[in-house]
């Protein structure tokens, strides 16, 4: 088996499918010695994903539900007030998520929209969370400006392969993405940066999405690794469902070659079994969105997720605690 004790940004596509595709319980040890040098094992990191506003997006993300421009019938909202995001940020807390997310249907947002977004950012701040935005993509004058309200995380994630890319989104480029995610590291924000699988792409493509992500200057922090959540009206409504196994290759990749990221299971766990999810976590993943909406899909109900947490013997990190070694 290939090293993978260093952190390297220098990997090749030959070495990602060598590792991709060796028998997965060979696969599944790797990553799982990998997780456990870097990452209290039994340690998940819990996030909250509030949607600040839903719908009448200008993109054409082929997956999306609130695009206006891909068939589903989802109406747009405003933005949400400060005070209530504020509200739900404390009950996220008290249901034991360290880290809030908010999430606007924006090709980017608009210049009047900056003083509540910064205002949101000091609120769930001054709360003792971790706070984490994805609106987009962001000029100069707007990274700084999140950044200076004290946002932790950014996320913006490049979805697939830049191959399959144009298949899927043909309102921006994947260039754009990439230098999203530069200007947001360049100013010392921290970035969360993953992608969907079961889009109907080839599995060159998932190795290919994990590969533009590690071989970026420096890894991103968080990695979410979604599963497509089929949305009625949507153009892959229809898509055929992915192999659970090869989703579980995907996340051991992201372990192997991301040795420090948080890999995060988002959307999709409602259609996994505990059995896989478990594998999930064995394979690195050691973070999870929590609460029983995901923007506007559903997730695993709280108490369902504490369950599963029992019966692996798994616990929440606290605030502060990344659950490095």
């Amino acid at each position: 088996m290939l090293d993978t004790c260093d952190i390297r940004t220098d990997w090749t596509r030959e070495e990602a499918e060598k590792i991709y595709n060796q028998p997965f319980m060979d696969l599944l040890f790797q990553a799982h010695s990998v997780h456990r040098q870097h990452f209290d094992p039994n340690q998940v990191q819990k996030s909250k994903l509030l949607s600040i506003k839903t719908g009448g997006c200008a993109e054409d993300c082929a997956y999306c539900s609130q695009s206006a421009r891909n068939g589903a019938k989802l109406s747009a909202s405003k933005l949400i007030e400060v005070e209530r995001v504020i509200a739900e940020a404390k009950k996220a807390k008290e249901g034991g998520a360290t880290r809030y997310c908010m999430g606007a249907a924006w090709r980017s947002p608009k210049d009047r929209d900056m003083d509540a977004l910064a205002a949101m950012i000091e609120g769930v701040k001054a709360l003792g969370m971790e706070t984490c935005m994805t609106l987009g993509m962001l000029d100069d004058n707007q990274v700084v400006r999140l950044r200076d309200a004290g946002l932790d995380y950014y996320n913006h994630n490049i979805d697939t392969s830049e191959r399959y890319y144009s298949e899927i989104i043909t309102t921006r480029t994947f260039a754009d993405r990439i230098d999203t995610l530069n200007r947001v590291r360049e100013v010392g924000i921290k970035v969360c940066a993953g992608g969907i699988v079961g889009m109907g792409e080839q599995q060159m493509d998932r190795i290919d999405m994990l590969l533009a992500l590690a071989t970026l200057d420096q890894h991103p922090d968080s990695v979410p690794v979604n599963m497509l959540i089929p949305i009625e009206n949507t153009p892959l409504a229809d898509v055929e469902k992915l192999d659970p196994i090869e989703f579980v290759r995907t996340v051991a990749l992201a372990r192997i070659l991301m040795p420090k990221s948080h890999v995060r299971l988002s959307a999709g766990r409602t259609d996994m079994s505990d059995e896989m999810q478990a594998m999930c976590f064995f394979a690195g993943a050691n973070s999870i969105f929590v609460g029983d909406t995901l923007l506007t899909a559903d997730n695993p109900e709280e108490d369902k997720d504490q369950a599963l947490f029992d019966r692996l013997g798994m616990t929440a990190m606290a605030v502060g605690c990344d659950g490095s070694r």
